[in-house]
């Protein structure tokens, strides 16, 4: 009786299994498209997840499931290879985009700190936050997902930065600049959706000035797909395409590093990321470090070096913070950073499809809601 209960409970776990990996490699094709459904965009996120979970099935059911070994466990090995060469720039292994600043280097003069966190609107531990800048010191900081409670909160400990630009909203996409560095051209704008800001500004680190932009576009979820949030993310790279400036780029994208349409961001708009080659820096979710992904984001263009980039611990928020110190050194930049070539024609035709995409969903809302 008892071997036949242990075939038994045998068998539902071989099926079990079967069924996690059946799961697991229709997620994985479907993010090998370009289609823009939330249910599809959201496979790309978990990539790391995944990939264990894969290894795991795969080596389980090579051991117990000999009706279906070793076709299911290849098929399983085959796309573990597939994840991993997703993520692998965000491995120690891959070679570095952004190069460290040497000891004594020449340009240090124009470094400084940067702290970007989305706050969560929900959350009302103002104090740790507070405390997290008092103690980092930043000399730019973007909070996102503050409404008009935190900006009350957040008053006290950012009296100590001359330039701010702000817009509170309570639908959780307000958003918070402020810097100690000179600022001009400053303005927040609405690039692809009503009530969904982003900041623009010319900033001056040491005697030199570069173009910052800070984004927070709406992530894929029920009855929201992706052809805004990746419009904004174009729109924002073109802005960086279009300007003679060094640029430097934060937020929370909404979208992970190894993305398709971070991919994009970073060719069109000719950007380096500081983590390729040390690690992907996850910030989401705080309270899970095992599941987390890297949603927050820092990119810069090849003028820039860097000190050092962290993630803080958890201060209340479903995000870490990302804080970094960076170097703005043109020409030591451009020799020591890998190499931008800037977008090609694939990289435009991608970009032009995206935003088509985004005008035909645009105007398909605008019918139903003329309708409605």
């Amino acid at each position: 009786m008892a071997d036949s209960d242990n075939s038994t409970w045998k068998r539902v776990g071989v099926w079990i299994a079967r069924s996690l990996a059946a799961i697991l490699v229709i997620g994985s094709l479907l993010s090998t498209t370009d289609l823009n459904q939330w249910w599809i965009r959201i496979w790309d996120f978990p990539r790391l997840q995944i990939l264990i979970a894969m290894v795991l099935l795969a080596a389980a059911l090579w051991f117990f499931d000999r009706a279906w070994r070793p076709w299911l466990p290849l098929v399983l090995a085959g796309f573990c290879v597939w994840q991993f060469w997703r993520i692998w720039p965000y491995t120690p292994m891959a070679s570095a985009e952004v190069a460290r600043v040497e000891q004594g280097e020449q340009g240090t003069e124009a470094c400084f700190t940067a702290l970007t966190l989305n706050v969560l609107q929900s959350n009302r531990e103002y104090d740790r936050t507070a405390d997290l800048i008092r103690r980092t010191d930043p000399d730019i900081v973007l909070l996102m997902e503050t409404d008009e409670a935190w900006a009350q909160a957040m008053a006290p400990v950012l009296q100590s930065y001359p330039e701010q630009i702000h817009r509170p909203l309570d639908n959780t996409y307000g958003i918070m600049f402020a810097s100690r560095l000179p600022m001009r051209d400053a303005s927040i704008q609405d690039l692809a959706q009503a009530d969904t800001p982003s900041v623009f500004a010319t900033l001056t680190a040491g005697a030199r000035n570069f173009r910052m932009i800070a984004l927070h576009p709406r992530p894929p979820q029920p009855r929201q797909d992706t052809e805004e949030r990746d419009a904004e993310i174009v729109m924002a790279a073109r802005k960086s395409r279009d300007t003679s400036m060094p640029v430097l780029a934060i937020g929370d994208f909404n979208d992970v590093a190894w993305s398709d349409t971070t991919r994009l961001f970073k060719d069109v708009g000719s950007f380096l990321d500081p983590r390729v080659g040390r690690g992907p820096h996850a910030t989401f979710p705080a309270g899970m470090v095992w599941l987390g992904w890297p949603l927050d984001h820092l990119f810069v263009t090849e003028e820039f070096l860097f000190k050092d980039v962290q993630v803080s611990k958890s201060v209340g928020s479903d995000h870490r913070a990302m804080i970094a110190e960076l170097c703005l050194s043109p020409e030591t930049g451009r020799a020591r950073n890998e190499e931008t070539e800037g977008p090609d024609a694939k990289d435009e035709a991608e970009a032009d499809e995206v935003m088509e995409e985004f005008k035909e969903d645009e105007a398909k809302d605008r019918v139903e809601g003329e309708a409605g």
